[in-house]
């Protein structure tokens, strides 16, 4: 077998084993949490009694190893499990699976990284190539300040500072992101303008400054040297020879700003009310839903390791030197 194929399916495997030790390690979490769950959902009116058979319904009442294997071996098979709200709101049974309350909330995630990272992605490569080119002089040390004080400052903070700005004295965009599923895409695309915004400053300036670095650290390198002396122009010396080599840390540095984008987006969808995954996970962890607040969990981590695979798999396959480390 290819040694660089050997690589990718060891970090496969690798990436499964993580994914379910972080699986024991959110079930357990929950399960540590202080209060009764039966009785967050029934109330305080409600009887002994009553929450009693309302955590035999639930499975509640099953020691807590059982209770991991059974959920994990539901998710195995696409079973996220049923929604704790809603059956105790009258006498009928009125929860939700899991998967339907989360679908469209993920996917109203996804719409906003994936916009943020269309923007966010290219400008901070081409930012970060610059600032390396014309490295010590003004327009490089204007970037490492813009980026700087991006790093420095709260996405909450940047998230108020757009809505003041673009929403409030200058209303051009919407200050609430309030979509759903019949939404127009055009439409859509206005109401995440300022989260968009404020994940795009945020992110953009770690891209910048690993890109930057990367760049300049190869443009001292003796083959850099010796591509110059043969000719080659500033442009050939960085798209042929420095940014090829540069790949790999470039690659894991976008892969955590966009698992970033995904897991971390729970501060700024609370802030414009955008009713995305993160949100949802907030509004179950309020109620004590057990199920939605686990199958949110493991969504992140899913997401974390996975782009974390492929930024692996794309240093090793655009530097075999790593498959070799000395």
């Amino acid at each position: 077998m290819h040694p660089v194929l050997l690589t990718v399916l060891k970090r496969l495997g690798l990436g499964v084993v993580t994914l379910v030790i972080v699986s024991a390690i959110i079930f357990s979490s929950i399960s540590l949490l202080p209060g009764d769950f039966g009785q967050a959902v029934l109330g305080q009116a409600a009887t002994e009694e009553t929450v009693a058979a309302f955590r035999k319904e639930l499975g509640l009442d099953k020691p807590a190893v059982v209770r991991y294997f059974e959920w994990l071996g539901n998710v195995v098979q696409g079973d996220l499990g049923t929604s704790f709200s809603g059956r105790a709101s009258s006498g009928q049974d009125r929860s939700r699976p899991v998967a339907e309350l989360v679908a469209p909330r993920l996917w109203n995630t996804l719409f906003l990284a994936g916009v943020t990272a269309i923007i966010a992605v290219p400008l901070a490569l081409i930012l970060g190539l610059t600032a390396a080119l014309y490295r010590n002089t003004l327009y490089d040390r204007v970037v490492n300040a813009v980026t700087l004080t991006t790093i420095a400052t709260p996405e909450f903070f940047v998230a108020y500072i757009l809505i003041l700005l673009f929403a409030s004295l200058w209303p051009v965009f919407p200050s609430l992101a309030n979509v759903d599923a019949s939404t127009p895409f055009w439409d859509r695309l206005y109401k995440v303008s300022l989260p968009a915004m404020t994940l795009t400053l945020v992110i953009m300036a770690h891209m910048m400054r690993m890109t930057r670095a990367a760049i300049i650290n190869l443009l001292a390198s003796p083959y850099i040297q010796m591509a110059r002396l043969k000719g080659a122009s500033q442009t050939e010396v960085i798209l042929k020879h420095a940014l090829p080599n540069a790949w790999a840390p470039i690659a894991t540095v976008i892969a955590f700003n966009l698992a970033y984008l995904v897991v971390g987006v729970v501060v700024v969808e609370v802030v414009f009310v955008y009713p995305g995954i993160g949100q949802l996970m907030v509004d179950a962890v309020t109620t004590r839903d057990i199920p939605v607040v686990q199958a949110c969990a493991l969504i992140f981590a899913a997401t974390y390791v996975i782009l974390n695979l492929i930024a692996d798999i794309i240093g090793i396959v655009t530097n075999p030197r790593l498959l070799h480390p000395r």
